[in-house]
């Protein structure tokens, strides 16, 4: 069974926004596999606090993008198929370098100072 164990809401984005790109960020990970089951709409939303409905959005759009299967009724399953897996980690990792590099130009940054600072922070350990 997939779990939110590790999952972090925030004020930058919806609720359902966020469960999405969990659940995307687990399957580009490796974490989230084909075949795992997804808690029922009422379990997650009562796990998080938040409207049923909520839930539904999140999994309704991820039904839509063949990420997950559902059935009235039955236990919703991750249905990423490989290359989907690579697509979701490129397509993630280029829009968090993006908002990275447009963070780096408003901070009045060139270029080789930006890469100095990744190359520099690249061998710290994680936090």
């Amino acid at each position: 069974m997939v779990t939110f164990s590790s999952f972090v809401r925030t004020d930058s984005a919806p609720v359902y926004t966020q469960i999405i790109q969990y659940i995307q960020r687990g399957i580009a990970a490796g974490t989230i596999q084909s075949g795992d089951e997804l808690p029922s709409r009422r379990m997650l939303s009562a796990l998080l606090g938040v409207n049923p409905n909520t839930i539904q959005k999140a999994y309704r759009i991820l039904e839509e993008d063949g990420l997950i299967q559902s059935h009235s009724g039955a236990k919703s399953y991750v249905s990423a198929a490989p290359e989907q897996r690579e697509k979701i980690r490129e397509q993630l990792l280029t829009d968090d370098i993006r908002k990275l590099v447009q963070a780096l130009r408003q901070s009045g940054l060139e270029k080789t100072e930006a890469a100095a600072l990744v190359e520099r922070l690249w061998d710290e350990p994680e936090s």
